[in-house]
């Protein structure tokens, strides 16, 4: 007795479901968590309650985290999209073995520790008298998220093809007319993705934060880290919870445009 040829393929997909499942199962658990009534975690036994949610928005230490985690995870990304953008696209037309060394150095903070960034930085901030800054919490983001970006815009101008910008120089065009009009359109979304990468590892990114700040800069996920550590509290689940349905609506949103500006048939 033969199967049919798609049973095969049905079981592939139901495995493919079960493991999607299993990976987002502890997610989908601090959904219910978040609206307890009580001060410890735990599932809602009675009533449904918003006080955890209310303790985002009006405790300052939630709320400060928060908005401080933003403004240095939107300044990085800036950073890291224009500096990541421009060495790209340098090491691109310059070539040879010097940029191919010029490039492994500037990854190199993909390669090194969490814990050697945080030591290095540690030591070079004293120095500079950078330490529980904001600025100094930016530039040690910057230094780690601009090989994301050079990564991400890389491997966008290794299908840009060469002859537009050789059509747009004979014909008169400038350097920076070239790389505004010509290739950075043809890079965006290499662009957008680094920039994308750039925010959420400057918004989820722990280890250096404390090593180089103390009690004047607090981001979001230094202060779970210490409600982690002191007592577990549940405003955690409600925070978790707001991120992941950010992301969804991210996910939606851009699949949503992409669907939108795929040609139709």
């Amino acid at each position: 007795m033969t199967l049919p040829k798609s049973v095969p393929g049905n079981i592939l997909r139901g495995l493919a479901w079960a493991g999607v499942l299993f990976l987002i199962a502890p997610l989908l658990v601090v959904i219910p968590v978040s609206f307890t009534p009580e001060r410890y975690l735990s599932f809602p036994s009675e009533a449904l309650s918003l006080r955890h949610y209310e303790t985002l928005l009006f405790d300052r230490r939630w709320s400060g985290g928060i908005l401080t985690s933003l403004l240095i995870a939107s300044i990085t990304t800036v950073l890291s999209v224009v500096i990541g953008t421009l060495c790209a696209v340098g090491m691109w037309r310059i070539g040879g073995r010097r940029m191919q060394l010029l490039r492994l150095m500037i990854l190199a903070p993909l390669i090194v520790p969490s814990i050697v960034h945080a030591l290095a930085f540690y030591k070079s901030w004293i120095d500079l008298g950078w330490l529980d800054t904001v600025w100094g919490v930016i530039v040690a983001h910057t230094t780690i998220c601009v090989p994301l970006v050079m990564i991400t815009v890389s491997a966008a101008l290794s299908g840009f093809d060469h002859r537009l910008e050789y059509a747009a120089r004979s014909l008169g065009a400038r350097p920076l007319t070239v790389l505004r009009r010509i290739i950075l359109p043809n890079i965006l979304p290499g662009v957008v993705s680094g920039g994308i990468f750039a925010f959420i590892t400057s918004w989820d990114e722990i280890i250096v934060i404390l090593f180089i700040t103390a009690r004047k800069v607090r981001t979001l996920p230094q202060t779970i880290w210490s409600s982690i550590m002191e007592r577990v509290d549940p405003a955690v689940a409600a925070i978790s919870t707001v991120m992941v349905a950010a992301t969804l609506a991210a996910v939606i949103i851009k699949l949503t445009l992409a669907k939108r500006a795929a040609p139709q048939p």
